[in-house]
């Protein structure tokens, strides 16, 4: 009884037109893949050179300013008990020479005082301390 069953099944499945197909599915057909063209690489342009300007174009290049050095003094002083800065600074030239001093308080409890001269030959500083350096232990705060 199988096979007469298996034999019809196929027999009518067989029969049915080949051509229709299903609204789920839908078939499609394989285009040919398209071919590309690789462009041709574009020449490059031609480097034209400016042509030189006319020797009659009455062009005349600017003078150049000079500055003369003029002689000048500054001094200025900073104690700020709040944020612990320190220091001062002072300046005065001739035009020529410059000389001036600063002095700053460091965080290691010295003073580091600086002289110096500035003129044709360079800068030229003096540098020296006053007091002795205090490095104190460290005690860590407990946070709560």
């Amino acid at each position: 009884m199988k096979i007469i069953f298996l034999t019809v099944l196929f027999a009518v499945v067989s029969a049915m037109p080949t051509d229709q197909t299903d609204d789920k599915y839908v078939k499609l057909e394989s285009a040919p893949a398209p071919v590309y063209k690789t462009p041709a690489p574009a020449a490059a342009p031609a480097y034209k050179a400016p042509a030189p300007a006319p020797a009659s174009t009455g062009y005349v290049a600017p003078v150049k300013e000079v500055y003369v050095p003029q002689p000048y003094s500054f001094s200025y002083n900073v104690v700020d008990d709040e944020t612990y800065n320190d220091f001062d600074h002072s300046e005065k030239t001739d035009g020529k020479v410059t000389t001036g001093s600063y002095r700053v308080e460091l965080p290691d409890g010295r003073t580091q005082i600086v002289t110096y001269r500035a003129d044709e030959n360079g800068y030229t500083a003096n540098v020296k301390y006053e007091g002795v350096a205090q490095y104190p232990e460290y005690v860590e705060t407990k946070k709560y």
